[in-house]
């Protein structure tokens, strides 16, 4: 296995590299495949990049931790489970990028976040690294004493890794306020300092305005810039978003305010269709469902009297579609519903939700298609401000951070114009990519053989 190289620069021979080392992680060579089909052409036309170690570099993780996470449930049961970390490039910062709780997660699809990550944090402009964490707990079902006591033993173990100048994680899919408390709470107990190490923390205790919200009003900042660049406005839109989590909650709101009809969220069971459209009240309702894991969006469908069907919500009619629940969630017959009912923009607030032969589709049917690297980024640079504030022991402002985030979102639809023209087609997902590589490439060849 030692023995294996890179032979040549080709999208075929990185890929069957990938096969040959790492057998079977479907959902990593995914996220290369979607990322390296825009770079190798790029990489043709720019000779100082075409150094294959550079390719072999970037697609390799710098370090790997998996450790074993015992605890006990409610009932006195020793349980165990998986505990990763995958610190993936650090040629532009320390290390950033969530933590996911979720039956789902396996090193598979913690690289292919941490990959992802690389090039989404290089779009923000900010000095962030990229890496990403998680175990294959689930906190459904569970007490609030059971996931405190799994948080704690996860960060007993992922103390050691991390850092406020070496790893800095976050939240993702299952680990939101309340799992950043416990985990904050524990990395403060075992080192006795308190500093920066984690962000999504409580305003209360060092986290920042606005990063809740930052992910759901990022996707519509850059959406709102997408339709602009094409002289089209927001307002009188009818939207559908799939998922009710966090980043759906602050999209739709977001949506809501830039006058947006938001008719659809859903979850794992299935989705509303809200003919009038989903409220102010509405989503509060939503938000208060949701504080809970057990309740489901079919609830909201009993409160309001609106349609509720099992599966996912891409067969309604709608402008805009925003995927925010999970990966390869939208597929090519999805894809192929909502171009015949007239969707006209795509973008993604989850990681990877779209196949990649759905994304072919959209671009062959000149559908405004944005990756999630880019769109979803908001919540990553306010993560990146939290970490700010933390070393400077300020608190900026509501409108402070929100304006910073607009102007984030604002630079990176800059970029993806700017590498993403083609004559008269723009393709959001290459100028997404390039833009990313170049910034972190050049920090590799800067800075050498590491």
């Amino acid at each position: 296995m030692s023995d294996i190289r890179l032979k040549e620069l080709t999208l075929d021979a990185i890929l069957d590299f990938i096969e040959q080392r790492d057998p079977g992680q479907t959902s990593f060579k995914q996220a290369v495949h979607e990322v390296m089909e825009s770079i190798i052409p790029f990489i043709r036309t720019n000779e100082k990049y075409e150094n294959i170690g550079l390719i072999e570099r970037i697609i390799e993780p710098e370090r790997v931790i998996m450790f074993r996470v015992p605890w006990e449930d409610h009932e006195g049961n020793y349980r165990v489970n998986r505990g990763f970390r995958v610190q993936f490039n650090s040629a532009l910062g320390p290390y950033k990028g969530g933590l996911r709780f979720h039956p789902s997660v396996n090193l598979s699809i913690i690289k292919f976040l941490a990959f992802e990550q690389i090039f989404k944090n290089s779009l923000t402009g900010l000095n962030l690294g990229a890496g990403k964490g998680g175990s294959d707990f689930d906190p459904k079902g569970k007490t609030d004493a059971e996931v405190m006591r799994f948080c704690q033993s996860f960060v007993s173990e992922l103390y050691r890794h991390i850092s406020s100048e070496k790893d800095i994680p976050a939240g993702d899919i299952g680990v939101g306020e309340k799992e950043i408390g416990y985990i904050y709470g524990q990395y403060k107990r075992l080192t006795s300092r308190f500093t920066g190490v984690i962000t999504g923390k409580g305003v209360e205790y060092g986290g920042s305005t606005v990063r809740p919200q930052a992910t759901g009003f990022g996707l519509l900042y850059f959406v709102e810039e997408m339709l602009n660049h094409h002289e089209h406005s927001m307002d009188g839109k009818s939207a559908v978003i799939s998922g009710s989590g966090n980043v759906a909650q602050y999209a739709c709101e977001k949506a809501i305010a830039k006058g947006v009809k938001v008719i659809s969220m859903s979850d794992s069971n299935g989705f509303i269709y809200d003919r009038d459209g989903i409220n102010t009240k509405k989503l509060d309702f939503i938000k208060e469902l949701k504080k809970e894991r057990n309740n489901r969006i079919k609830q909201y469908a009993d409160e309001f009297g609106c349609d509720y069907s099992e599966g996912k919500p891409w067969e309604l009619k709608c402008d805009i579609a925003l995927p925010c629940a999970t990966q390869n969630e939208l597929n090519e017959t999805d894809a192929e519903n909502l171009i015949e009912n007239g969707v006209m923009c795509v973008a993604e607030g989850a990681n990877m939700p779209c196949t990649d032969a759905a994304i072919k589709l959209f671009q062959k049917s000149r559908i405004l298609y944005a990756p999630g690297k880019a769109s979803n980024a908001g919540g990553v640079a306010v993560s990146g401000m939290e970490m700010s504030q933390n070393a400077r022991r300020l608190s900026w402002t509501y409108e402070e951070v929100d304006n910073k985030l607009l102007e984030v979102m604002k630079s990176i639809h800059e970029k993806c114009v700017k590498f993403g023209e083609n004559g008269d087609d723009l393709n959001y997902m290459k100028g997404a990519n390039i833009a990313g590589f170049i910034k972190v490439a050049d920090a590799m060849l800067a800075q050498g053989h590491v």
